[in-house]
């Protein structure tokens, strides 16, 4: 088999088998700037063999800024450096077209040609200093890689949601890619058929050694794929790092809604206590004690969180551990299990604010979960996180300060009866 000289000459790929795509040194670096059409404020990066997840409403640019790497969309300012190439410099006037700058992209639709055959599909993709004989077995050992050996006179048409997704994965990386652009891949197919295919494109991407940049709406799946997840809003980044850290750790209000942060209070700061390294917090007559934050000074108003799997509940059958920490005390008013997972909405008896708890279903089961009955939990003091106060949306009242007023789930004076 002959073919051009390139980048790409003996390539690794997926690890353990003989490979179709080289190992890059260099990953993606970029930054985007524009007010209009659609506004832009954007600084990522993404090193080889990593996986960036962008997350974010719709409308908040996530699709546009994979166009913008592909070389589909062109901002107004900004500059794209991938696999140790410029792509875009709008201030030198680069701006690679979309054919020469080697991504690799999976469409929410898949954007498979109709009229083309399984393997036909792949082998358009295909670096054409192979011979047509070639081409063909290139393609045929991408099918086998995805698992698809044996469609390949199957047409579009013919084939399975999952199976038109894999195809499209097998075309992009044919093209053998500097970085794989996935756009919402699994949106198009059922549940069952979706958590199959992310754990196979885990197992198949986690062998590339080339930046991979993910668009999807799902936290979860960003959580389960990603090694570094962007928080996008308005066109702008707001904040960056590994899954659990923005979950655990959001830098603002906003972000921590918008990665559905479900404990989330706003609070007064009470005390600072460096010599027992704790910042206490009064939050509609509860007081919270947490890890020492001294950026803020007492009579502060912040905002805090917690993580729902972090609540330690108080086990009926023997003490646990930390079940002095910030104790609490609730009634279950909602409970609901998904796989695996029971999520119970506990309304504390002191301030009226709602916690949800992440419990595993045999937890649950052990302590005879039910809904009225009242629970203990703890707060501990290590997961909470303390982040500046910001105004709700609609300009609400700072938060109550009397340790006799009834509050909602937010903090807010709460109008239930």
């Amino acid at each position: 088999m002959r073919r051009e000289p390139g980048l790409y000459d003996e390539p690794e790929f997926f690890g353990a088998r003989q490979g179709l795509i080289v190992l890059t040194d260099q990953g993606l670096r970029l930054r985007l700037f524009q007010t209009r059409p659609i506004p832009l404020e954007v600084d990522l990066e993404c090193r080889p063999g990593k996986l960036l997840a962008l997350v974010g409403p719709s409308g908040s640019g996530k699709s546009t800024i994979l166009r913008c790497i592909a070389g589909l969309y062109r901002p107004a300012t900004g500059h794209i450096r991938c696999a140790g190439a410029t792509w875009l410099d709008t201030g030198a006037g680069i701006d690679l077209p979309p054919q020469t700058r080697k991504a690799g992209l999976v469409f929410q639709d898949f954007a498979l040609f109709p009229h083309l055959n399984v393997q036909q599909n792949i082998e358009i993709a295909v670096n054409p200093g192979f011979t047509k004989s070639g081409r063909a077995e290139k393609a045929l050992q991408f099918l086998e890689h995805v698992n698809l050996a044996g469609l390949e006179k199957r047409f579009p048409h013919t084939l399975s949601g999952g199976q038109k997704q894999r195809v499209a994965l097998a075309r992009a990386l044919a093209r053998e890619p500097a970085i794989l652009l996935l756009d919402e891949p699994f949106s198009a197919v059922d549940q069952v058929t979706r958590r199959k295919l992310k754990l196979q494109t885990l197992q198949l991407t986690r062998g590339l050694n080339i930046p991979i940049v993910l668009v999807t709406h799902d936290l979860e799946e960003a959580s389960m794929l990603a090694d570094t997840m962007c928080v996008l809003h308005a066109g702008k980044t707001l904040q960056s790092g590994k899954p659990a850290e923005l979950f655990e750790r959001p830098e603002s209000t906003l972000v921590a809604r918008l990665v559905d942060v479900r404990n989330l209070f706003p609070a007064r700061v009470e005390a600072q206590l460096p010599g027992l390294e704790a910042t206490r917090l009064e939050c509609s007559g509860l007081r919270i004690e947490a890890a020492y934050h001294p950026g803020y000074l007492e009579g502060d108003d912040v905002y805090w969180s917690i993580p729902a799997s972090s609540l330690l509940l108080h086990s009926r059958l023997r003490p646990s551990k930390g079940i002095r920490e910030n104790p609490v005390e609730g009634r279950i008013f909602e409970l609901i299990v998904i796989g695996g997972i029971c999520t119970a909405v506990v309304r504390c008896e002191c301030s009226r604010l709602d916690f949800t708890v992440e419990l595993p279903v045999h937890v649950a089961n052990r302590n005879r979960l039910r809904v009225g009955e009242l629970i203990g939990f703890s707060i501990l003091k290590k997961s909470v996180h303390i982040m500046p106060w910001e105004p709700p949306h609609g300009g609400s009242p700072r938060p109550q300060d009397s340790s006799d007023s009834t509050c909602n789930q937010n903090g807010w004076p709460d109008r239930r009866p």
